[in-house]
């Protein structure tokens, strides 16, 4: 095994950075990756609701609200990840956010 640099420790998955602020860095578009792959499920599944709802009503709003709640949570991510990146590295710049 190759060792680490010093601002990094090593584990099962590689060397990760040991300050909070690297790690989050590291490992946010993996989240949000996954955040992706998700809403992309529940989009899916919402149309195939409202597909195969022969025209029940209840069955229509619970696939609109499968839709819009995981295009609600893909905006909450999108936007957390500008938020991140613009304002508090951009305009605050916030130490560590670099």
């Amino acid at each position: 095994m190759k060792p680490c640099a010093i601002d990094r420790i090593q584990t099962d998955f590689g060397c990760l950075p040991n300050d909070p602020i690297g790690f989050v860095q590291e490992f946010y578009p993996i989240g949000l990756g996954f955040v992706g792959g998700i809403a992309l499920i529940t989009l899916i599944l919402g149309g195939y609701t409202i597909l195969t709802s022969r025209g029940d009503p209840q069955r229509v709003n619970i696939g609109k609200s499968y839709i819009f709640y995981s295009i609600a949570g893909l905006l909450l991510a999108i936007f957390g990840y500008v938020f991140i990146e613009v304002i508090i590295s951009d305009i605050l710049r916030v130490p560590g956010f670099n």
